[in-house]
């Protein structure tokens, strides 16, 4: 259980938060947030590059030369890998890299990664109704207000999307907004700075904490 300090609008500190999860022991710990974030890495893998073998690329059915008398090395075809405009020897296939991973396991990694960042954690007021409509420099002002730097990568996490803030965040490279719903392993590591709704901290103990 850790005791965060929850920053108005302003920057000025106007509360207390309670973070309270169940993680994975200081042992098994690094195993087990690399073995989540291996897998979601590995999930989001398209898997769809595909080559041509010397049987699939067109052409090169007569033989170019005959077998002896010509000086030349004997060659079969004109599409065999040797060649310019052959086929592709052992090239990549459509292939499925999805990795199974239990639920439950799955949730503790998630909960040890983000337990492991709470130092670098900010916890706000839920400030969407600051933003009467999307502006973008309204946002980054408060995110310095919050102590972020300026070239720092930040996830922001709301309880609820919203959709001023969308559009307030969507144009800033370097940071990254998230429902607390769809938190994953590797947009936390990724970061530098979190910075997180007092109403996301609750979701996420609600939804990831079993």
């Amino acid at each position: 259980m850790v005791e965060c300090v929850v920053k108005n609008w302003q920057g000025e500190e106007v509360g207390q938060a309670t973070i309270d999860l169940k993680v994975a022991s200081d042992q098994s710990a690094t195993h087990i947030v690399h073995r989540v974030l291996v897998r979601q890495l590995a999930n989001k893998r398209q898997g769809n590059a595909s080559t041509k073998t010397r049987a699939e690329v067109r052409g090169g059915g007569r033989k170019p030369w005959r077998q002896k008398g010509t000086g030349r090395a004997r060659a079969g075809s004109i599409r065999s890998p040797l060649w310019r405009g052959g086929g592709v020897t052992f090239g990549p296939k459509p292939r499925d890299y999805e990795t199974k991973m239990n639920r439950k396991e799955r949730r503790l990694g998630l909960r040890t990664a983000f337990h492991s960042r709470i130092e670098d954690t900010i916890v706000v007021e839920d400030f969407a109704s600051q933003l009467a409509k999307p502006k973008t420099k309204e946002l980054m002002n408060a995110i310095a207000r919050w102590g972020v730097e300026k070239d720092a990568k930040v996830l922001l996490l709301v309880a609820e999307p919203d959709s001023n803030l969308y559009l307030s965040a969507r144009n800033v490279e370097k940071l990254t907004m998230l429902p607390a719903s769809q938190l994953n392993v590797y947009d936390i590591l990724k970061a530098d700075k979190i910075v997180a709704t007092a109403a996301a901290i609750a979701k996420i103990q609600e939804v990831f904490n079993d």
